[in-house]
């Protein structure tokens, strides 16, 4: 029987919130990424014929999960009954006949970090990493990931399949690493779950500027990690991307355009999200005393200022930049020495934003500079980063370029206007978020 459009549409949601979760049990049952797709798959189809008729069951998750492995061991047995023994016996292993029930009572959270630090293994180049998780563990399409990473569908798809295949061939196991090896491996980890927090936050496709569904991923998966490795970086990027999300209903009008944070109505803003993402900065901040703040405390600290001002007006523009010279001391990039201008310019003027001696540092050096081959996001990735990070710089200097116009009398009319073109071109040639 087939389901009605109101079930279907009920079933659909599950899919979308709890899909990957889904999976990821599947994944460590099974052993493999096609089997427990497919499984996965399977699951949801037998769902759609049987919820109709017997009704939802009280725990949809661990049915599923039921569902799809048993799906999987009958789909073995045919097989194995349909090729030559030696063919399937591989296959068969992967999955135990006289394996005990599924115990829905077993915590799929942890399947979710099994399934990351497994996308994100070492032996996996960084594009791969990246590709694997937004595809595995965040389930976006394989046309999603090619536009936010700027390559082609199929190499993209390649890329995927490679993976998988380097994983199987490998043997990489499924587990959350060691002691030893966990902090190592966990900035790789963090640097992913805030590429999938840019792809919704500044979604790459869809109709849509915002994707909800992908800023509570990257949170839910920011959460799980802090419960694993309590360190002030995974604190920091937490923090970070709370105080982001609490601006979600006040960052884009009606029609789907983006407002400027300066413009955005502060009723808006989300103040439990705001409260948990300053504390989880302030927390951030002490633990990492003794040694220098890392990156992502840094800029959650940045973004607690802000969100802590009652209005545009009222931002604390000097502790802005203390915090900017901070973090271009820990990150020297181009969009963080743009950003520093900035907010040089909302303290003491246009014109000392515009000289600032980073800025022509970029200028001189934009189209030289060659990017670290060893950055996780990749260089195809970055201007998804980038898109993020700049939308506040570049509202801003146009911001900083009409007061330039209307304040400095007797410079040449379009100069402001040209600086603050060239500096935003040379950070595009250099490309590096």
């Amino acid at each position: 029987m087939d389901a009605d459009p109101s079930s279907r549409a009920a079933l659909g949601g599950l899919y979308r919130r709890e899909g990957r979760r889904v999976f990821a049990t599947l994944v460590r049952l099974l052993g493999r990424f096609d089997l427990a797709e497919e499984a996965l798959h399977d699951a949801f189809l037998a769902a759609a014929q049987r919820w109709p008729v017997e009704g939802v069951p009280g725990n949809p998750v661990a049915w599923l999960v039921s569902a799809g492995r048993f799906k999987a061991i009958d789909g073995l047995r045919r097989r194995a009954r349909l090729v030559p023994w030696d063919d399937a016996a591989e296959a068969a292993e992967a999955v135990a006949d006289d394996a005990p029930a599924w115990d829905e009572r077993e915590s799929i959270a942890d399947d979710r970090l099994r399934l990351v630090f497994t996308c994100c293994h070492p032996g996996l180049s960084d594009e791969a990493q990246v590709a694997l998780t937004l595809r595995e563990v965040c389930g976006l399409t394989t046309e999603e990931i090619a536009r936010a990473c700027l390559v082609p569908a199929p190499t993209l798809a390649q890329r995927i399949v490679r993976a998988k295949a380097k994983i199987a061939a490998a043997r990489i196991p499924y587990e959350v690493p060691g002691p030893d090896e966990l902090p190592g491996r966990l900035a790789t980890v963090l640097r992913v779950t805030c590429l999938v927090f840019n792809e919704g936050y500044s979604a790459s496709g869809g109709g849509d500027a915002l994707r909800a569904e992908l800023c509570d991923e990257a949170i839910r998966l920011g959460r799980l990690l802090l419960q694993l490795l309590p360190q002030p970086e995974v604190r920091g990027l937490l923090a970070l991307m709370c105080l982001h999300d609490a601006r979600r209903r006040a960052r884009t009008t009606p029609a789907g355009d983006l407002v400027p944070l300066e413009e955005q109505d502060r009723a808006l803003w989300n103040r439990v999200a705001i409260a948990e993402g300053c504390a989880l900065a302030l927390e951030a901040l002490r633990d990492s005393a003794g040694r220098p703040p890392g990156a992502y405390c840094l800029q959650a600290a940045i973004a607690a200022v802000h969100a802590e001002a009652p209005s545009a007006a009222d931002t604390d523009w000097p502790q802005i930049v203390g915090l900017y010279d901070a973090l271009l001391r820990a990150e020297p990039t181009p969009v963080v020495a743009l950003n520093r201008a900035v907010a040089v310019a909302m303290r003491d003027g246009p014109r000392a934003g515009l000289a600032e001696r980073h800025l022509e540092a970029i200028v001189e050096e934009g189209q030289e500079v060659e990017q670290d081959a060893g950055h996780v996001i990749g260089r195809n990735a970055q201007p998804l980063a980038r898109r993020t990070m700049l939308e506040p710089v570049e509202c801003r200097l146009q911001h900083v370029d009409q007061r330039q116009r209307d304040l400095v009398v007797g410079d040449e009319p379009n100069h402001a206007e040209r600086r603050t073109a060239q500096i935003v071109e040379a950070v595009d040639k250099r490309g590096v978020a």
